[in-house]
């Protein structure tokens, strides 16, 4: 099944906690995955981010809403339990409990009014599904996929000097070619839509990679990469970069995965990429740090 968005997950953690026991979000974790027969596939998937697992952030956001509402309490450090109020809420047997359910409680509509950004348009479920962490992260993959699509498009309208000087640059941000100067001697001059020529794989120069770029709209073919390799055999070189601003053919990948050269293929999307995350091309508007209670730090134990 497909994991259980963060509603769905208030009224089991609310029945998991009915025994008035406490218990620890992990182990809140690892019983709802079970309970809802989640694969181990499900219960890796990531966040955008790659940083906390999604099934791990919902179940949070559905603990963190049931305790804004007094329906749990925290107890002692990263640990919380059933209260009166739950309890009574669990008397009624509703069959779930959700942002609606929930809006009941005065706590937590003072918890909603209190939050500095708008909650999203109502999803027609009686409220928002995503968690506000996957909500920011959302925003965020689409404002990046935004970005590269522009970034794409100037890179596609520069001259071939221009891209030539693009490539170098993030080459050696990458930590290509020791210095840039270096690296613009070693490249540029051959090609007619892109550039080519061989940079070092290091600043001491332990290996050489040979490069070649181009600017073109359609896919580039397995020819070209035949002849790219071809080129790599006559330069006796082992590794090769071959960069475009379109995208390469099944057939193209296929042939790079059979033969013994080491060559990267590095198409548009991912050039913008990479431009985006060394910061070639682009300048920083805005920056969000996500920060949570550090537990540790309010810790009174010996």
């Amino acid at each position: 099944m497909a994991i259980p968005d963060f509603q769905q997950l208030m009224l089991p953690i609310l029945e998991f906690a009915a025994d008035g026991n406490e218990h620890s979000l992990q182990e809140t974790v690892g019983v709802l995955a079970g309970q809802f027969h989640l694969t181990d596939e499900e219960r890796k998937h990531l966040l955008p981010s790659g940083i906390q697992s999604t099934f791990h952030n919902r179940v949070g956001w559905a603990k963190t809403y049931l305790t804004k509402a007094g329906l749990l309490e925290p107890t002692r450090r990263g640990r919380f339990r059933i209260t009166d109020e739950g309890r009574a809420a669990l008397a009624e047997r509703p069959e779930a409990i959700d942002i609606e359910f929930l809006k009941r409680y005065p706590s937590f509509v003072e918890f909603r009014a209190a939050r500095r950004t708008p909650p999203p348009p109502d999803d027609g479920n009686g409220g928002d599904e995503k968690t506000p962490v996957e909500m920011l992260e959302e925003s965020y993959q689409s404002l990046r996929s935004e970005l590269a699509s522009d970034l794409l498009e100037q890179v596609q309208k520069c001259s071939p000097q221009f891209f030539e000087r693009l490539v170098v640059d993030l080459l050696v941000t990458m930590g290509y070619g020791g210095t840039r100067l270096d690296a613009g001697k070693a490249i540029g001059g051959t090609g007619d839509e892109g550039i080519d020529g061989t940079i070092k794989e290091d600043r001491l120069g332990l290996d050489v990679v040979y490069i070649q770029a181009k600017r073109w709209k359609g896919p580039v073919g397995r020819p070209e990469i035949q002849k790219f390799a071809g080129a790599l055999q006559g330069q006796r070189a082992k590794k090769g970069i071959f960069i475009t601003t379109s995208s390469f053919s099944s057939d193209a990948r296929e042939y790079v995965s059979r033969i013994d050269s080491k060559i990267i293929l590095i198409d548009g999307e991912e050039l913008a990429d990479l431009m985006i995350d060394h910061d070639v091309g682009v300048s920083t508007i805005a920056k969000y740090d996500l920060k949570r209670v550090d537990m540790d730090y309010f810790s009174e134990d010996e």
